[in-house]
């Protein structure tokens, strides 16, 4: 992390260079002109994680700035959101005195919400015990006179939940909130208003769509459950259980009746698509059944495997969110002999870096 970078006062240019950036990158491909959806230029991180360092009687939160080659105290965190900042003041005075709590304590987790909850991981190098549980017990009583707040404490093979190890979010899209379970220590977008035009972007270019979507690596289902109004029937993929139990939460406290999950990987459901494999979790489900001309993926950095590209290249329509440009840029390198690219967006998830999200949607030539 650079923190001489987060200038609220540059913001505009550093994104209009991320835009050129990623224009000359994707020229190849003779892209529409990129939609821009920009972020907050300060407390937009949802989440962020701390060091803890431990001085005398002294005890603050760090990060490790990369140009400085050191690590930089950090009372307050420019990027984090109002309610995390808010939260690092209250905690970090309530741990100084407490030997119990901050002893072997080594980094600090938050996970906040638009919709006020925060949860906070203490992470230690020790076990913990009867007595950091009570004492961790009176620390969320007095916190939670001020923040709907959880606590975790984490050590070696241990985790200890004082009531619920999950936040729930509330984002309105367009003209409906959706509600969405957010479980610590997985994956969730961590600029949560950038995540809301993500969404209102992919429901935009999905329009009228025809038939079924089908969604790969659908996380707690995020974009599916969002993009369910689009669509006659979605079906969706996700290998990690955490996720998958948090879409299930999901679709049924947005009331979604026409999205079904299965816990596989994206290579998993190439291979039954292409019946090289039957699987027992794909009992009960008709795949046949299915007529999705529309293809959402959302992979990680990596891209697509060649297995999986080979599989969305057979649909009509597929809409592409990359975290990644550059394994983006690669995988279209197949994707547009046979499809164009018809809708460019760069989503500026992470202010103040080099990362940029990006959006294309792609329909057969």
């Amino acid at each position: 992390m650079n923190l001489a970078a987060m200038d609220p006062t540059t913001y505009d240019a550093q994104l209009t260079a991320k835009r050129i950036k990623l224009e000359q990158a994707f020229a190849q491909f003779e892209t529409p002109s990129v939609e821009v959806f920009a972020s907050e230029p300060a407390h937009y991180r949802m989440r962020a994680e701390f060091r803890v360092w431990h001085e005398g009687d002294d005890l603050y939160y760090y990060m490790f700035d990369k140009v400085l080659n050191d690590k930089v105290r950090c009372d307050q965190y420019l990027p984090a959101s109002a309610l995390i900042n808010q939260m690092m003041a209250a905690l970090i005075a309530e741990l100084k005195p407490n030997h119990s709590l901050r002893h072997k304590l080594f980094q600090v987790d938050f996970l906040s919400t638009l919709s006020g909850e925060i949860l906070v991981s203490l992470l230690y190098h020790r076990q913990l015990d009867d007595q950091w549980r009570s004492e961790a017990a009176a620390l969320k009583a007095r916190l939670s006179s001020q923040f709907k707040v959880n606590i975790i404490g984490r050590a070696r093979k241990q985790k200890i939940d004082l009531d619920k190890d999950f936040v729930v979010e509330s984002l309105q899209v367009n003209d409906r909130v959706f509600h969405y379970k957010q479980i610590e220590n997985s994956f969730t977008q961590p600029n949560a208003k950038v995540a809301i035009k993500m969404l209102e972007w992919a429901i935009d270019v999905t329009q009228n769509s025809q038939g079924d979507l089908l969604e790969l690596y659908c996380g707690n289902g995020n974009f599916s459950i969002a993009l369910a109004q689009n669509f006659n029937r979605v079906l969706a993929t996700e290998l990690a259980k955490p996720s998958v139990d948090a879409a299930q939460y999901n679709i049924e406290v947005n009331n979604i009746d026409n999205l079904q999950i299965i816990r596989m990987s994206a290579e998993e459901f190439s291979d039954a698509m292409a019946k090289k494999r039957s699987f027992r979790r794909l009992e009960g489900i008709d795949l046949d059944s299915y007529v999705c001309n529309t293809i959402f993926v959302d992979p990680p950095r990596a891209g697509i495997d060649p297995a999986t590209l080979e599989l969305v290249e057979g649909y009509e329509r597929i809409l592409y969110i990359s975290c990644n440009p550059d394994t983006l840029k690669d995988n279209l390198q197949q994707l547009n002999q046979t499809h164009k690219v018809t809708r460019f967006a760069l989503f500026d998830q992470f202010p103040y870096t080099d990362h940029m999200e990006t959006g294309v949607l792609l329909e057969r030539r």
